[in-house]
């Protein structure tokens, strides 16, 4: 591991062992992976790993995120949270990760009192704080803590930690909630959820790794990342064919860019609009 990466690897150390136990919001991405992974080590059978089951989390990553749990020899406990419940969520006025983090954050608080427990980690990471997230919001509210944004930790430094630990998520694109494809404005449905994961499905089975397909109603904006640009043109009428069953009659292509990617070019200054695409 590269000389660079030791100090904050320490700070991360002695901030995770000055705990007495922890409950890690788990999503299955490298983010939450590593932190997990850290927690398990300096807080032996004191780490609860917790995953959000919902309508926005598509099926295989769900099952993605029990067998990584399980590889790790993690405690891990699937709650269902009810954000669609909720009139402010469905509403998508650009705060819907509030309420979804919040709802999230109210399940992890009741699996830690079941042990006794209180202290609560998500896997926020120093390119986060480049754009605005609601979710963040919530977590302060509660006092849920961020251990790895706290040491200094970058999506560079997770991935770096992913590769040295061997852990298998360490090349695993960036992902996020089926609701996020979804314009600001728009109401967040489970019919609208059901078929966006239906459309990433099928695109995903014509080989892409890197994706996002946007509803916008009759028109599918896919992205996908730099490398497959290429491809996605070339297999345009295939990508086509796989999304009209759905609803899908008219179809763009794109790259896709992360909220940090697109805040770094903007200028150090830059901040994205609440509601934006959040990371793993």
């Amino acid at each position: 591991m590269e000389a660079s990466f030791a100090p904050r690897l320490k700070r991360l150390r002695q901030e995770l062992e000055g705990l007495d136990h922890l409950v890690i919001a788990f999503s299955g991405g490298v983010d939450s992976s590593v932190l997990l992974h850290a927690a398990l080590q300096a807080l032996p059978g004191r780490v609860l790993a917790v995953v959000a089951d919902s309508p926005s989390l598509p099926r295989a990553e769900l099952a993605q995120a029990r067998q990584l749990a399980a590889l790790l020899g993690a405690e891990l406990e699937v709650v269902e949270t009810q954000e669609l419940e909720l009139a402010s969520y469905r509403a998508n006025r650009g705060d819907r990760c509030y309420f979804c983090k919040r709802t999230l954050y109210a399940a992890m608080e009741q699996a830690a009192r079941a042990r006794g427990w209180t202290t609560l980690a998500f896997g926020e990471i120093t390119d986060d704080l480049l754009d605005v997230r609601p979710g963040a919001r919530a977590a302060a509210e509660r006092g849920v803590l961020a251990p790895l944004s706290a040491a200094g930790f970058s999506k560079a430094d997770v991935r770096a930690y992913a590769r040295h630990f061997a852990l298998p998520v360490a090349d695993k694109p960036a992902s996020a909630c089926l609701a996020s494809r979804i314009p600001v404005g728009t109401e967040v449905t489970r019919a609208a959820l059901e078929r966006i994961e239906a459309a990433e499905a099928r695109v995903r089975a014509l080989g892409f790794r890197v994706l996002r397909v946007r509803d916008h109603g009759e028109r599918a904006r896919v992205e996908v990342g730099d490398a497959e640009r290429a491809d996605s043109e070339r297999l345009r009428p295939q990508l086509a064919a796989a999304l009209e069953p759905l609803g899908f009659k008219q179809l763009e292509l794109a790259v896709y860019r992360s909220p940090a990617a697109t805040a770094s070019v903007a200028g150090s200054e830059a901040r994205l609009p609440a509601g934006s695409e959040p990371g793993s």
